[in-house]
């Protein structure tokens, strides 16, 4: 009698209900996890470009600020700087010697050849129709390098580039021509515009006293 009830107390039941609970407290841990992974980091994304908008506004302003402080000073410096202008009486036939002459006297002073851009309104100096012989392209790129003496005719001066100096030679062409491209040579010349012409026509476009 003694030996039956030893054979019914194993405590199968209770290692059974061990491993149950186990597995199921496991499965209830992995539920919530995804669950307010994406949740809370959702919630702080709308809150961030409060405060990191006003900081970055405050970094590139002071970039800017250093940027327009150097070209400021620039800027009117250029404008200011009036171009003086010289007259050399000269005819229409003798009108490109005049800024031959004018030419190898600056070159003597000291000025870089490629100060100089020299512009005709009649016959092309005998430089510029070499040159062209040469096409266009190949008589522009010699302008684009800016390391020599460059001879364009008048009417294509808005295509010319600026230089320190401009020799305008009216040696030729008609009035109204010389009245289109003298005040366009006078802008790109950045220091000297010399004008070797007639005294009166030259005058009655620049004005008197020239």
């Amino acid at each position: 009698m003694p030996l039956t009830p030893a054979i019914e107390e194993p405590q199968i039941h209770e290692s059974a209900q061990g491993p149950r609970v186990t597995p199921a407290a496991s499965r209830t841990a992995q539920t919530p996890r995804p669950v307010p992974g994406p949740r809370p980091a959702a919630v702080p994304r709308p809150g961030r470009p409060g405060p990191a908008r006003p900081a970055p506004p405050a970094q590139r302003a002071a970039q800017a600020t250093p940027g327009p402080v150097p070209a400021v000073p620039t800027a009117p410096s250029v404008s200011a700087a009036v171009p003086q202008v010289q007259l050399i009486p000269a005819s229409a036939e003798g009108a490109l010697d005049a800024a031959e002459e004018a030419v190898d006297l600056l070159l003597d002073t000291g000025r870089a050849p490629g100060d100089i851009l020299v512009l005709t309104t009649g016959d092309p100096h005998p430089w510029a129709a070499h040159e062209l012989s040469f096409g266009e392209a190949a008589y522009w790129a010699l302008h684009d390098a800016g390391d020599d003496v460059f001879y364009a005719d008048a009417a294509q001066v808005e295509r010319a580039a600026g230089r320190p100096v401009v020799v305008f030679a009216a040696n030729g062409g008609s009035a109204e021509s010389v009245a289109g491209s003298l005040p366009v040579a006078l802008t790109r010349a950045g220091a000297l515009l010399i004008v070797c012409g007639d005294p009166t026509q030259i005058n009655s476009v620049l004005g008197a006293g020239v």
